[in-house]
């Protein structure tokens, strides 16, 4: 069987749902996991987006050996420069450079001819191969590009150099039949199409990215672009876990193989959730809780009888019920140092570890068993740097009482400075925002407030996202613990922490 190229684009395109930035020790971890997944290709940024996303980019290709890293440019030099020395420690380095080949796009947005486009694509690629010989180009937007125009362009960059050739489907606008259509007509008329790898990337506006995927797959693209979750700015793009677990299940309809390990679907989807603050919503496909639960009687009788019945898939072989029990309560400081290696966790200071090893010791006293989720939760809630954490929760109360009024007290710290606070309010977690905003007054909205068990059992942590809105700015703070109102106050500081530094980064769709 031939091979399917899995390219994902958690860290970049992912990266772009609204407060879901990763810090640069996070993409890490998820590149380490994308590497133990055998991820062919992880697109770890957008190198020229901010000093932060070049680093973050940097250390991702010094870390992962066995992936090929790649970093996303606009068809401009200085973005081409950044992303080739952004990738320069990888073993196996990529640049992936776009620009919009659609009318609406180059008149619009661009504001350039297509023959300027055209000619921006060549010089984009051919400058690219000057420091790696591994060069990805997208057209932009080709879901909504003239065929001829397509196909002269793509013509042209495979000339100049390009190894795989991306067609997007930018903004979700088609539907199975028509992309299949749109690749087998690429790919009978450009020219040079059998020089090069034929890839595709979806949104899933429609509800349709992971169908068009694999549309384009039977009509000959070898690469996919998706993402952990389905992660994505608006609805998001084609779910990886989906892409995967449809071509190993039906390798007898789609004729090709990917070498992912599959065993490692669900450790990624919940590290990328804890990260990204993004739940995995219960019915999700293949990661979902639910996803092998089965509550009719019928259902239930036939898989007791025979698995097949109503199984397509076994939960074990993505990884269902491998969160192993790796540490207890006598575990040392160094047995918890390897297990944080082998989940490809490396704290940058011995003070990191050390506090990330008396959160797990203080976690150890209230639950019996600890996972790897728990230490996934532990390390994200360490996650903000002592730079950039500007409030700190250092002790809260709440009482709860039938009849009366729920409230809370809290004593924080503000740039070191002890500051107490108490409020009353509908409920606990009510009250704790309240307290808080009562002498902080930050102005900011919250527009999600959402809680999920890290791992099961009612001693479970639980780990709180906070959305949080000001002056147009969207930042995710994450909290976790086994009581839930001090994870609660722990997410909006975290979210009050991340608003308040410095934000210059620029979306790879814009200018």
């Amino acid at each position: 069987m031939e091979h399917l190229i899995i390219f994902d684009t958690t860290m970049r395109d992912g990266e772009q749902s609204p407060g879901a930035s990763m810090t640069k020790e996070e993409k890490v971890r998820i590149g380490k996991q994308l590497e133990k997944m055998r991820v062919d290709v992880i697109e770890a940024g957008f190198a020229a987006a901010s000093q932060g996303d070049f680093e973050a980019i940097h250390a991702v290709a010094t870390a992962v050996k066995d992936s090929t890293v790649c970093s996303l440019a606009r068809a401009q030099v200085g973005d081409i420069q950044k992303a080739g020395d952004a990738i320069k420690p990888a073993a196996r380095g990529r640049i992936h450079t776009f620009i919009a080949t659609s009318p609406i796009h180059m008149q619009h947005k661009l504001r350039m001819s297509p023959d300027q486009v055209l000619q921006g694509a060549i010089d984009a690629v051919k400058f690219a191969r000057t420091f790696t010989d591994d060069v990805e180009f997208s057209a932009e937007d080709a879901v909504r590009s003239e065929m001829d125009f397509l196909c002269r362009v793509f013509e042209a960059v495979i000339k100049a150099g390009a190894k795989t050739v991306n067609v997007p489907d930018t903004v979700g606008y088609s539907i199975p039949e028509l992309w299949a259509e749109r690749f087998k007509t690429l790919l009978e008329r450009v020219p040079n199409a059998d020089q090069v790898v034929w890839s595709t990337h979806c949104h899933n506006d429609l509800g349709m990215a992971v169908a068009n995927s694999l549309a384009a797959v039977k009509a000959g693209a070898r690469q996919v672009e998706c993402t952990i979750n389905g992660l994505g700015e608006r609805a998001g793009n084609a779910a990886l876990e989906e892409i995967v677990m449809a071509i190993q299940t039906r390798k007898d309809y789609f004729g090709v193989e990917t070498q992912i390990d599959a065993t490692q679907i669900v450790p990624a989807s919940k590290l990328v959730s804890t990260i990204t603050g993004y739940p995995v919503q219960p019915n999700k496909a293949v990661v979902g809780a639910n996803a092998f639960a089965h509550e009719s009687g019928i259902h239930q009788d036939g898989v007791l009888k025979h698995r097949e019945t109503y199984e397509i898939m076994r939960a074990q072989d993505v990884g269902w019920h491998n969160n192993r029990l790796t540490l207890g309560k006598l575990s040392g400081r160094s047995a918890f140092r390897e297990r944080l290696k082998e989940l490809g966790i490396e704290l940058e200071s011995e003070v990191a570890l050390n506090s990330a090893f008396k959160k797990f010791k203080e976690l150890a006293d209230k639950k019996t068993d600890i996972f790897d989720e728990d230490l996934h939760a532990i390390v994200s809630d360490e996650a903000v740097t002592p730079e950039i954490e500007q409030y700190h929760l250092v002790s809260l109360t709440a009482h709860v009482e039938t009849g009366e009024s729920p409230y809370a007290k809290l004593t924080i710290t503000d740039q070191g400075r002890e500051v107490k606070c108490e409020a009353n309010g509908a409920g606990p977690v009510d009250a704790t925002f309240k307290a808080l905003e009562s002498v902080l007054k930050s102005e900011s909205e919250l527009l999600l407030y959402s809680v999920n068990n890290v791992t099961e059992g009612t001693d479970s942590q639980g780990e709180v996202t906070v959305r949080l809105t000001k002056g147009g700015r969207v930042v995710n703070g994450i909290g976790a613990d086994t009581d839930i109102v001090i994870a609660s106050a722990k997410a909006y500081l975290n979210a009050l922490n991340k608003m308040t530094t410095t934000f210059a980064r620029v979306n790879p769709q814009v200018g």
